[in-house]
């Protein structure tokens, strides 16, 4: 059978469909219209003032083979596969108990290698292997769940030479490519090839705790393939600068993070955070964390339409301030609206996390700004130290009189004149441990239910007495 053709008549008319379409494709892509985001400039903002990012001129800005070769010969004599034994019933056998696998890399000279905190968790046995092949013990010199980061320590192999990887200066930008190393599915010295998905992700790490699990600040989104076995594993820009460790990749499955296969959304633990933490886990065992003792959520369209705020109003609400904590000793309260931290403006929670993680240590204070009941009010916190997620429910406490008398009153200074007296009686109101606050001006009596856990306002009720 011959081919088909088409006559020129045919063709003409085809071609001049198909420019009509173009134009009229190219007059609609014309309509559309970027509007700059528009801040208010009188409100510094954290993020540009604190990070910088690296730029073009910080490197080559593009992958060509012989590059991504010369970086993969020189970097992966500085990445590690790492086997970690947990302990089984037969804990004696070196060839029982459940094996996990993982990567690693050269921290410094020194012998410590950095992986995550899950890759070695629970191992009695860690052996940490070589591009060349040569393989070493290690031993567990520290870790911290809360930023799944841990530093091992190892005497390098007669005749080698340990050579630590560059550490980047600044975060990369969304754009920028990326590459990651290790040994996914046990396939030691693999690279993979992408770019920077996003910035500043908050991601849930460690154990549950009072108000749910921590968040570890400015993770790094990117759709270079990781899969399990690269957790540790460095997380490269194109100068062969270590700018995150891998650790997460985002799944179908009902647990998200850490587990499954490649799907392009992969996360690494950012450098800067890393040149925070590794240090003091070498030097004094641990990382102590800053606490404010609060858990709340950012004001999305949804919380805001919740609310009955208006479109403009950004920050954090505060869900539960945590008794005892320093929020709650500095009379920071449910409801209230965090909006800026330290004079800096603050628009999702990511942003507190990261003020408080990167620049801010136990002990310090820090100014916090909020709104309540559309009153603005500045607080002044005195950092805590971060509970251990095992203890934090021994740190549970209810409320007193005096406080829970305090809370009433703030409620209701609009409402009611110069009181005369007050008065507090505990009870049991829906299952829930509460205080029955009463409040007596000249003219009106208030009476307020306050949650003697939370510190919640739950009722407020006035009688003008007439």
């Amino acid at each position: 059978m011959q081919p088909k053709t088409v006559s020129l008549r045919t063709f003409a008319v085809v071609v001049g469909i198909l420019t009509v379409a173009f134009v009229i494709g190219l007059a609609g892509i014309g309509r559309i219209e970027i509007r700059p985001a528009t801040v208010d400039a009188t409100t510094p903002q954290y993020r540009p003032q604190e990070f910088t990012y690296i730029t073009q001129e910080d490197g080559p800005d593009h992958p060509d083979q012989a590059l991504l070769s010369s970086i993969y010969e020189g970097a992966t004599q500085s990445v590690v596969s790492i086997q970690a034994r947990r302990s089984g019933p037969r804990a004696q056998d070196p060839t029982q108990g459940m094996w996990g696998q993982g990567s690693g890399w050269v921290w410094d000279e020194e012998g410590h290698i950095v992986t995550n905190s899950h890759v070695v968790e629970d191992a009695v046995d860690i052996f940490v292997s070589f591009s060349n092949g040569r393989w070493a013990e290690a031993e567990l010199v520290a870790d911290d769940s809360q930023s799944d980061l841990a530093v091992l320590k190892l005497e390098a192999p007669e005749g080698m030479v340990l050579r630590p990887l560059e550490r980047a200066p600044a975060l990369p930008k969304v754009g920028h490519y990326t590459i990651a190393l290790g040994s996914p599915f046990g396939l030691d010295n693999s690279m993979t090839l992408g770019i920077v998905s996003a910035l500043g992700r908050s991601m849930p790490v460690g154990a549950p705790g009072l108000a749910g699990r921590y968040s570890l600040p400015e993770v790094i989104q990117t759709d270079a393939a990781i899969n399990p076995g690269n957790s540790g594993g460095p997380l490269l820009d194109l100068s062969g600068r270590v700018v995150g460790i891998n650790f997460a990749i985002r799944t179908d499955e009902r647990t998200p993070f850490g587990t499954g296969v490649n799907s392009g959304v992969g996360f690494a633990i950012p450098i800067l955070v890393a040149e925070r933490v590794i240090p003091a886990l070498i030097e004094d065992g641990a990382f102590v964390y800053p606490f404010l003792g609060i858990a709340g959520r950012t004001i999305s369209a949804p919380v805001a339409r919740a609310m009955n705020l208006n479109s403009d109003v950004l920050g954090v609400q505060v869900n539960q301030v945590m008794p005892g904590g320093p929020s709650r000793e500095a009379g920071m309260r449910n409801g209230d609206i965090i909006v800026s931290i330290d004079g800096f403006e603050v628009r999702s929670f990511e942003d507190v996390i990261s003020y408080l993680v990167m620049q801010k240590t136990p002990g310090e204070t820090v100014e916090i700004g909020v709104l309540r009941r559309g009153r603005s009010r500045t607080l002044e916190v005195e950092l805590g130290t971060r509970p251990a997620a095992e203890s934090s429910d021994s740190a549970v406490q209810l409320i007193g009189s005096a406080e829970a008398i305090e809370i009433a009153t703030d409620e209701v200074s609009d409402e009611i004149g110069r009181l005369d007296r007050s008065s507090a009686r505990s009870a049991v109101r829906g299952g829930l441990r509460v205080w029955i606050v009463t409040l007596v001006s000249e003219e009106e009596t208030a009476t307020v239910l306050v949650d003697a856990l939370s510190g919640e306002v739950l009722s407020l009720e006035v009688d003008s007495g007439n």
